[in-house]
């Protein structure tokens, strides 16, 4: 007689469900204050200093998200 063993893999439990998330929460958080400190850095610049990186005033939002 042959017998099969068949290994259930179970979800995380919900504590580490729940820490992946707060985890997750903090990057972004993170990742949204980077992105806010390369807008300001951008937006001070001149517009001659943006032309010089390529940008211009309208593109700086952009810039700011994709890490200009």
């Amino acid at each position: 007689m042959t017998s099969i063993s068949l290994t259930h893999r179970t979800s995380p439990d919900l504590f580490s469900r729940a820490l992946a998330a707060v985890a997750a929460f903090f990057d972004a958080l993170g990742e949204g204050r980077r992105i806010a400190q390369r807008y300001e850095q951008l937006s001070r610049l001149s517009d001659a200093a943006l032309a010089a990186r390529g940008l211009r005033r309208t593109d700086v939002p952009r810039a700011a998200v994709l890490g200009r």
